[in-house]
């Protein structure tokens, strides 16, 4: 079932409200009026909320940044492998759709590396699960993409071929506005 605007708004409002990353300068109604100037960063946050992401806003200064803030990968974006030619590339057992294609049509980034170890100064997440993340194109060129988890406490960078995909594995992606 998808959301529709107000219960997305609802949903962001309760979760904004409990201001749990401790941001200053976090005034629910700018963003509620920001969110209603751009109805297509309201789409696509509603996008994430459909896939299990948790939305939530990370960042609030000249920029509103919402990311997934699930506790582990987004539970409606596992099994991906990492882009649409790699998806292509698989002569058999294809995943349903690959991570960078399936961010596109929501209308959100993939986290980079940066941004997804500073996600993790902000909570513990992707302990049980991993996430794949923008990889640069040199590396991509080789047929290979990068993802990343937590574990023992600590944020891991990995390589994998871009084909592969496994049911513990998803994106976190962000929307700014």
């Amino acid at each position: 079932n998808p959301l529709d605007s107000q219960e997305i708004l609802k949903i962001l409002k309760i979760r904004i409200e409990k201001n749990r990353f401790n941001l200053k300068n976090l005034d629910w109604n700018s963003i509620e009026n920001l969110l209603h100037q751009n109805p297509e960063k309201l789409w696509s946050i509603a996008q994430m909320e459909n896939t299990g992401g948790e939305p939530d806003v990370i960042k609030c200064d000249k920029t509103v940044v919402f990311c997934d803030c699930s506790k582990e990968s987004p539970s409606g974006r596992r099994s991906f492998c990492y882009d649409h030619e790699a998806l292509l590339a698989r002569k058999e057992n294809k995943p349903q759709d690959s991570a960078v294609n399936a961010a596109q049509e929501m209308g959100i980034e993939l986290l980079n590396e940066a941004e997804y170890r500073e996600l993790q100064t902000l909570g513990e997440f992707d302990e049980k699960t991993s996430s794949w993340i923008q990889t640069p194109e040199e590396i991509r060129k080789c047929g290979g993409a990068f993802f990343c988890d937590r574990r023992y406490n600590f944020v891991f960078l990995y390589h994998n071929g871009v084909q592969s995909y496994y049911a513990a594995r998803g994106f976190r992606g962000k929307v700014i506005i």
